[in-house]
């Protein structure tokens, strides 16, 4: 019983070394993928990339602050999401010309991801610092997510942008 609930626990440093590794990924899968994709979702990619980059800016001043230092090794409650988080790390190799469908059927799941991770986080830490990044988090995913079902709703539903 206390091995499982051990298992159900991590620390704020490995969190945010998963955090970091999820943007870095999406960051460098988003700049990459720029110049493959069609002009219709363009912009879209571009802002992702840009929302992942200000989302390493945010972590690392996190990081760098010296009240954070002192919580690294605090325990946190494990995000249920916490495979599929990390599982999703993983970006798909959609090849020289990527089908648009493709592209935000995958960007939809990723936000998807971030939001139930970010949201469990935030709910599991206490007021400060960490809450706030982790529900701001959590909010730019969602905003992200919602632009992302318009525009594919359009292509999709609507024959097109």
């Amino acid at each position: 019983m206390k091995a499982e609930a051990l298992s159900k626990m991590t620390n704020v440093e490995e969190v945010l070394e998963t955090v970091a590794e999820f943007d870095r990924e999406a960051h460098s899968f988003y700049t990459d993928l720029i110049p493959k994709v069609s002009k219709d979702i363009r912009y879209i990619v571009e802002e992702l990339a840009r929302a992942e980059l200000e989302h390493i800016i945010k972590l690392r001043g996190l990081l760098a602050s010296p009240n954070m230092r002192a919580h690294l090794k605090d325990a946190i409650l494990r995000p249920v999401a916490d495979r599929r988080f990390s599982d999703a790390i993983q970006a798909p190799e959609l090849g020289d010309a990527p089908d648009d469908q493709e592209v935000l059927q995958y960007a939809l799941a990723r936000e998807q991801t971030a939001i139930e991770q970010y949201s469990e986080l935030a709910a599991n830490t206490p007021p400060g610092p960490m809450h706030e990044v982790f529900s701001y988090l959590a909010n730019e995913e969602s905003k992200h997510k919602s632009d992302l079902e318009a525009l594919y709703y359009q292509i999709v539903h609507s024959g097109g942008v």
